[in-house]
């Protein structure tokens, strides 16, 4: 099985910021949310809070939001109507059946793309689609417990990711890694 980072690994950029930009552009009131948005953003990416932190901050806002949207499987079909192009072009030309799909991303917004291209496997995650809160976050260390849990006999043959850092758990599981940066691959393992 080969396993996939999801956001700058095979989608050239961040689908859950892409979702926000495409929020902003359909509810324009939403605007006044984006100095917070890419403030926290940049603290998470400069390692000065921890998701979970960022989460806590900004969560009620987010639920309340999500709980708003009048009708999210057509806004997510909208969305990856206009961002399918997002995905890279290396991915198709090493496809396979079994290919898994492991990401931070909520499953909910993965799951249209992946049946697009014909991924059947994915793991992400996960929102309650009542309340809007996130009920299990995969990302870092909680990505190989979530894959432990999910496919226990399942073994990596082939890694990719862009964060090295962050997902250290999965590449030393994997037979083989790779990073991927931009439209470069490259064996790191």
């Amino acid at each position: 099985m080969n396993v996939y980072d999801f956001d700058n690994t095979i989608y050239d950029g961040e689908s859950c910021l892409d979702f926000f930009w495409y929020y902003i552009k359909k509810y324009p009131k939403l605007i006044k949310l984006t100095p917070r948005v890419i403030h926290a953003f940049a603290k998470y990416k400069r390692g000065k809070v921890t998701v979970e932190q960022a989460l806590e901050q900004y969560a009620p806002e987010v639920e309340d939001f999500f709980r708003s949207i009048p009708d999210f499987d057509a806004d997510c079909r909208d969305f990856w109507d206009k961002h399918i192009k997002n995905i890279k072009p290396f991915y198709a030309e090493i496809q396979k059946e079994d290919d898994l799909i492991i990401s931070a991303s909520p499953e909910l917004s993965i799951k249209e793309i992946c049946d697009r291209i014909g991924i059947k496997h994915y793991l992400g995650s996960k929102v309650d689609r009542e309340t809007g809160k996130i009920t299990e976050l995969c990302m870092r260390s909680h990505k190989i417990e979530i894959f432990k849990r999910e496919y226990p006999d399942a073994v990596i043959d082939a890694f990719y990711t862009d964060s090295v850092k962050n997902d250290a758990p999965l590449i030393a599981l994997a037979e083989t890694a790779y990073e991927v940066k931009g439209n470069k691959v490259r064996r790191i393992k």
